[in-house]
């Protein structure tokens, strides 16, 4: 694998998804000159390319540079830019499956991959079923390439012994936070721990604790500092993920790219819901147990679950906590020896998370 030559860039999150995104084409494009003998690849790679070209906020590449600028206000070396990478890679195979297990539609306004590659092959009764396994190939895919970007001269065996004990962690933490949601999802309750929990571990670790630490352990960060960016952390995740459970009932799909129907006819057990049946009268919680999770709930009896939502103060009172914690998240990292480009960064991203429409 050639090595990594990166540019001085800007303390500015557009600077970085841009250089990011130039890493993994040229990744992409290294794999194709690999395989000349393999034309079916393209249609991976291909598949990978839409999804980096449908945008996305790249928030753990980000947040993986930010990490590193909170430490030392020296440029990043290519070794920090390939775990940037890495990380947006394997949040492509994170994505491809979650939206197989969620038989969600659309992504970033997109067809979902399996829903893409079934039109390769339109006409056939089992099309459907060959986009959802050919998308289980593309996944598996991602996550071993997230891997394999770390296998270049860019990295040094000093600072692979760094990342790897992180990675793992983070790959272990997401799936079982992904496993939890699946057992949650159609079975709500007045109980918020399981709710909380999933965001724990789907969301909070992988999302923001663990991209910020990678970058700041290759900076040479001290547990002091490591500590401080996890009291940052932990609330801001919790934060981030009552927004999207907020955007994912009342969102604008032309925002959000989704549709606004998909987590209640799944039933998600968010915090949001679990609060709602806690708060609610015997008669709303007959109509939320009624169509809460209902598959083809229409739009008509969305807005009854929603009318629900908000009149037991469930929406109002997520409102709050999210205030709440990112007050927290901000205070965590007030008094802290972290340098003041990064702190910026973590400033700037807390406040944009959590009043966020996409």
């Amino acid at each position: 694998m050639t090595t990594l030559s990166v540019r001085p860039t800007p303390l500015d999150p557009a600077a970085i998804r841009t250089t990011v995104e130039q890493l993994l084409h040229g990744f992409l494009d290294e794999q194709e000159r690999a395989t000349p003998d393999l034309p079916e690849l393209k249609l991976f790679t291909g598949q990978l390319r839409d999804m980096i070209a449908a945008g996305g906020k790249r928030i753990r590449p980000v947040l993986c540079v930010t990490g590193w600028h909170t430490i030392t206000d020296q440029d990043p070396p290519p070794a920090v830019w390939r775990v940037a990478a890495s990380l947006e890679l394997f949040h492509a195979f994170a994505l491809i499956h979650d939206d197989i297990m969620d038989n969600s539609d659309t992504r970033r306004g997109r067809p979902t991959a399996h829903r893409a590659l079934a039109t390769h092959h339109t006409g056939r009764p089992d099309a459907d079923r060959l986009g959802v396994n050919a998308a289980i190939l593309l996944g598996d895919l991602a996550l071993g390439w997230s891997y394999e970007l770390l296998h270049t001269p860019d990295i040094t065996p000093r600072q692979l012994a760094l990342v790897w004990p992180l990675l793992n962690a983070l790959r272990t933490e997401t799936l079982a936070g992904q496993y939890l949601d699946l057992t949650a999802t159609g079975h709500l309750t007045a109980d918020p721990d399981t709710p909380w929990r999933v965001i724990r571990y789907k969301t909070t670790k992988y999302t923001i604790e663990r991209p910020l630490h990678l970058g700041a352990t290759l900076a040479g960060a001290s547990a002091g500092q490591l500590d401080a960016l996890t009291a940052y952390a932990l609330p801001l995740g919790e934060a981030f993920q009552l927004r999207d459970d907020l955007l994912g009932v009342w969102g604008d799909p032309a925002q959000t790219g989704k549709s606004a129907l998909d987590d209640l006819r799944e039933g998600k057990h968010t915090v949001l819901a679990a609060t709602a049946l806690a708060r609610a009268t015997v008669v709303e919680q007959c109509t939320l147990r009624r169509l809460y999770g209902h598959p083809q709930l229409a739009a008509a009896d969305a807005e009854q679950v929603r009318t629900v939502l908000t009149g037991t103060g469930a929406r109002a009172a997520t409102e709050q906590m999210i205030t709440d914690k990112r007050d927290q998240a901000l205070g965590a990292v007030d008094t802290t020896h972290l340098l003041p480009a990064g702190l910026a960064l973590l400033r700037h991203f807390a406040r944009a998370a959590t009043t966020r429409t996409t």
